[in-house]
């Protein structure tokens, strides 16, 4: 799908569920502005006592193929014609790393996980974070506190 026509679905799944969130990004292939997008993924922070909302809402936009508390995918349309869309679920000590991560490129979180690991740290995918050797948080308060705590130059998300 190119990206213009995925960036309409994902700005009216965004619309819908803004409400609901207290953030809500539009991630991966769309945030790059890649022209080819093979499925939509938005990272969220939901709103507490919203959670069945939210379940109720994503199965009136598409049919819902995973539904863990985590992530969850659901089909706009068909799954012939349609498109997938990812939606992760994250806290506020999730979010910075999801975003990242989330953004992609699979190539640059590979790049940026090879550099913590020369370093002896982990980025972890699943949110947690940037972790050095002692197992304790880096403490990052944005995805270019990420890149100097690496020694990196910051890359846009479409450099990425």
């Amino acid at each position: 799908m190119n990206l213009e026509e995925a960036e309409q679905i994902a700005n009216k799944v965004k619309e819908i569920l803004s409400p609901y969130c207290e953030e809500i990004e539009i991630v991966g292939s769309i945030r790059r502005r890649k022209p080819t997008v093979h499925d939509i993924d938005i990272v969220l922070i939901d709103k507490p006592s919203t959670w069945l909302i939210l379940g109720g809402l994503l199965s009136s936009i598409g049919s819902l193929s995973v539904n863990g508390n985590k992530v969850k995918r659901l089909w706009y349309g068909n799954k012939q014609t349609g498109i997938a869309i990812d939606i992760y679920f994250a806290t506020k000590l999730t979010w910075l790393t999801l975003l990242l991560i989330r953004t992609g490129s699979k190539e640059n979180n590979i790049m940026l996980c090879s550099i913590a690991n020369r370093k002896g740290w982990q980025l972890k995918a699943n949110g947690e974070g940037l972790i050095n050797e002692k197992g304790e948080s880096i403490v990052c308060h944005s995805e270019m506190d990420i890149y100097k705590a690496l020694a990196i130059p910051f890359q846009q998300p479409t450099n990425r």
